[in-house]
């Protein structure tokens, strides 16, 4: 595994795995292009140092080949204009760099586009996906990718845990010093060691969501390294059942009631605090007009549900949070997503935030939660905001990622 900062690109084919899975509306334009700007790093640094690009990806989840709304080429026009928003200016006029499309990430055009490339060009190649042998694994696909570059960067930790063919399989066809993280990934990666292995005390970890089953196994390991769980969401209320309370028509997985009050004994052997909410913002339905009150959660009413933490649970939590040195939040507290029920996850937030910025090492990380801090716009004063959802959950829940193993070893 070579180092991509110090690498010298010059003259030199970077094949490039990039997320640029981003979401499109019915115009076919990007509505949310922040995984195409966290790669533009890696991009300029290889372009800079005289080196040509060739960008690989998935898009979207097409069945049985090539489908016209998930073609890259309509990523193709922001690409350009991301890759050019501060050019050069040379004798008055703008150096823009050219960006190029191949109809086929395999194949003879892409073949002949990728050796036509000039320093400080760029080629974005169609679809992986259009492929079934991508999500295979399928070591014969990967070979032929393999074959458009001389040195192989991935920089897609969103689709770490996944072995495909372009995150994983592919790097056994470059010797190890032309194998590396591009600096997106790297930025991932130590992030999530810090958090997960140098850990400064008191380490809290903020889990949210609807179901304690997806959240099973990260709980479980950290466990072994944090001193606080905070728990908030619709997971809280299985917690809150499994001990008897009664939460009305609250989200509730009635299955995991034992294994619920399993997790809370073994952290109290170990010597973790889980901190449940202890009131409830709830509601008569599930709508953004809903009738809403505040009540204890030892007596939420029947036909009413908790869709997000109290007042009281704020205070508990905030003051937990702001005692922490590192913090780990995965998940809101409630609906966010409904003007009513996101002062919860807001003030967790705003907590997060002020804790950062009186010296704790903060890591945001899931889809949820990302949104949550971009929406209250506190994305930049916290640590390290994650890209990678799944990747990010299977990580902590002590899983060996194919794409990182593939390039360090493990």
């Amino acid at each position: 595994m070579s180092n991509f900062a110090e690498h010298n690109f010059s003259g030199q084919k970077a094949l490039i795995r990039v997320d640029f899975n981003v979401p499109l509306n019915e115009a076919m334009e990007i509505t949310d292009d922040t995984r195409m700007r966290a790669a533009l790093p890696t991009i300029r640094k290889v372009l800079a140092d005289g080196g040509k690009v060739i960008l690989m990806s998935h898009f979207g989840r097409p069945k049985g080949g090539p489908e016209n709304k998930y073609s890259l080429k309509h990523l193709l026009p922001h690409l350009h204009q991301l890759l050019n928003e501060d050019a050069p200016v040379v004798d008055g006029e703008p150096t823009l760099t050219n960006v190029f499309f191949a109809d086929d990430c395999i194949g003879e055009q892409a073949h002949m586009t990728a050796g036509m490339l000039r320093k400080g060009e760029v080629l974005l190649l169609e679809n992986l996906r259009f492929y079934a042998a991508e999500e295979k694994g399928d070591a014969a696909f990967a070979e032929k990718l393999s074959k458009l570059g001389d040195i192989y960067v991935n920089d897609a930790f969103g689709t770490a845990h996944r072995a495909h063919a372009s995150t994983a399989v592919i790097a056994q066809y470059f010797a190890a010093d032309k194998r590396m993280f591009g600096l997106l990934m790297e930025a991932e990666v130590k992030s999530a060691e810090k958090v997960l292995h140098n850990a400064a005390a008191p380490f809290t970890a903020i889990l949210g969501g609807a179901k304690v089953s997806d959240k099973i196994l990260i709980i479980e390991n950290l466990l072994e390294r944090a001193n606080n769980i905070i728990v908030g969401g619709g997971m809280a209320y299985t917690f809150l059942k499994a001990q008897g309370k009664e939460i009305g028509s609250s989200l509730c997985e009635e299955d995991k009631l034992d294994l619920a009050n399993e997790l809370l004994v073994k952290a109290s052997a170990k010597g973790v605090h889980i901190l449940l909410p202890v009131d409830s913002v709830i509601a008569d339905k599930f709508a953004a007009d809903a009738q809403t009150q505040t009540v204890s959660n030892d007596a939420i009413p029947a036909g009413w549900m908790g869709l997000d933490i109290g007042a009281a649970s704020i205070t508990a939590f905030t003051a937990v949070i702001m005692a922490s040195k590192t913090i780990l939040w995965n998940g809101p507290m409630g609906v966010f997503e409904m003007e009513k029920f996101q002062t919860g996850t807001k003030c967790v937030a705003e907590a997060v935030a002020a804790a950062t910025a009186a010296g704790a090492f903060t890591l945001v990380g899931g889809g949820d939660s990302v949104a949550a801090v971009n929406q209250f716009q506190l994305a930049d004063k916290v640590s390290y905001v994650s890209t990678g959802g799944g990747a990010m959950l299977e990580y902590f829940e002590g899983k060996v990622l194919p794409g990182i193993a593939a390039i360090s070893g493990g």
